[in-house]
């Protein structure tokens, strides 16, 4: 098992909706320090912050160019659906409307 991500304590959304992604995606992975968020101020800062850890080591090559390609997409502009008109933030790559991808030609 190896550690993949390490996130601040305000990230754990993040944390959780990343685990979720990875494993809809075939791998495996656990989340660490999720909960200890309530103890800020008791436990030194360093040691709340969950991280993100791949089950099968074989995988962290692919969880890697996953974790890479989803945030590359948070930082692409707002875009228009052509076939709707609908507007969508850059990190979504299909239209929740009508379901077209941003790519489809």
């Amino acid at each position: 098992m190896k550690r993949l991500y390490r996130f601040s304590p305000w990230q754990r959304i993040d944390a959780a909706i990343w685990r979720d992604r990875l494993e809809q995606e075939g791998i495996p992975c656990i989340l660490r320090n999720e909960e200890l968020f309530a103890a800020l101020g008791e436990i030194p800062f360093l040691e709340l912050q969950p991280e993100l850890w791949v089950v099968d080591d074989e995988m962290l090559p692919r969880a890697e160019r996953l974790l890479d390609h989803w945030q590359e997409a948070t930082e692409q502009p707002p875009w228009r659906c052509p076939n709707c008109g609908e507007e969508h933030e850059g990190m979504f790559d299909a239209c929740w409307q009508c379901g077209r991808r941003r790519d489809d030609d």
